[in-house]
């Protein structure tokens, strides 16, 4: 099996989120779709960063309807700080028979070549690039690279942190939220501090 890896912290999960997650799931060639949480990091404070399990909670619940897309917590239980290249030498071994992509927006391909290892990553794995506005250029060895496919997916340029920002300043953000994780973090009353 071909399975994206859709990696974020997912703090809240959004519309944009999975309108990308799908849109890879229904016109690529990938066969699933894995939303890896990425886990608080110990060493950084940071408020505003739910704790992993009401982030898996918010993701679980969002993907419901869509069979082609599930949470990931594989990186709960790996160490931190945790590299992709690590995280991507784990689930090869923890699930030999499958092909593990990674699924990247426009503007971490910008910045690419100063991951860690990041030459193993694309020797070894296909990148699937959906398109962003931001700043910068991508790196010439990075044009026409036989492992990295853009993917013209609709640009969603909805954040987290605006929708954190607005839940704090109490402005309607439901429509930016999957129903099921906008309830969740109504009856939780996160962000609302």
């Amino acid at each position: 099996m071909k399975i994206g890896l859709y990696f974020g912290t997912f703090n809240p999960i959004h519309i944009g989120h999975l309108a990308i997650a799908n849109h890879m799931a229904e016109y690529s060639d990938l066969d699933k779709i894995w939303m890896v949480i990425t886990p608080h990091n110990p060493f950084k404070k940071k408020s505003s960063l739910l704790d992993n399990n009401h982030r898996y909670q918010m993701v679980q619940r969002a993907l419901d309807e869509y069979p082609k897309i599930e949470a990931s917590t594989i990186e709960f239980s790996l160490p931190q700080p945790n590299y992709t290249v690590y995280t991507l030498a784990h689930l090869e071994e923890k699930y030999p028979d499958h092909e593990f992509c990674l699924i990247m927006g426009e503007d971490n391909l910008k910045s690419l070549h100063k991951w860690k290892n990041y030459e193993v990553i694309l020797e070894n794995h296909e990148v699937y690039v959906y398109p962003r506005i931001s700043e910068g250029i991508i790196e010439t060895q990075f044009d026409n690279h036989p492992k990295i496919h853009r993917v013209a997916a609709p640009i969603m340029e909805v954040s987290s942190t605006a929708i954190r920002n607005g839940i704090k300043e109490k402005k309607n953000v439901r429509p930016l939220l999957p129903y099921e994780v906008f309830q969740y973090l109504d009856e939780m009353n996160f962000y609302k501090s």
